[in-house]
């Protein structure tokens, strides 16, 4: 697996009444780390079909180094300090994958469509 990317699936649940302020920051986030940051290759942010205020982040990074300087980033800070309040608990790893199908180079031809949103 050396051409393998590495993943993250995380879940937060959001208070109701902030709901529309952490979409809000979160995509702007979301938007900002995929066109800012050159190691990030997904960065999805989605909804609970059954809970509305449940959300669920996918993201894959190149490697773990990229994954610490994401967690370490202004980006991530400013947004961690920005929706910390807005959260019903902690943000849950539900999961941390490698990748099988696309391989790096197929995440990698895939980037620039991701930034036509």
């Amino acid at each position: 697996m050396q051409d393998a990317m590495l993943g993250g699936f995380l879940a937060v649940n959001v208070k109701p009444e902030h709901r529309q302020s952490f979409l809000d920051a979160s995509i702007f986030k979301a938007q900002t780390v995929v066109s800012e940051d050159a190691e990030i290759f997904q960065f999805q942010i989605m909804m609970d079909e059954a809970n509305p205020n449940r959300f669920y982040f996918y993201q894959v990074f190149t490697d773990e180094t990229a994954v610490q300087d994401h967690w370490e980033s202004e980006t991530f800070k400013n947004w961690l300090n920005t929706v910390q309040t807005m959260l019903e608990g902690e943000i849950e790893i539900i999961a941390r994958m490698r990748s099988l199908f696309p391989t790096a180079k197929g995440f990698k031809a895939q980037k620039p469509s991701l930034l036509q949103w």
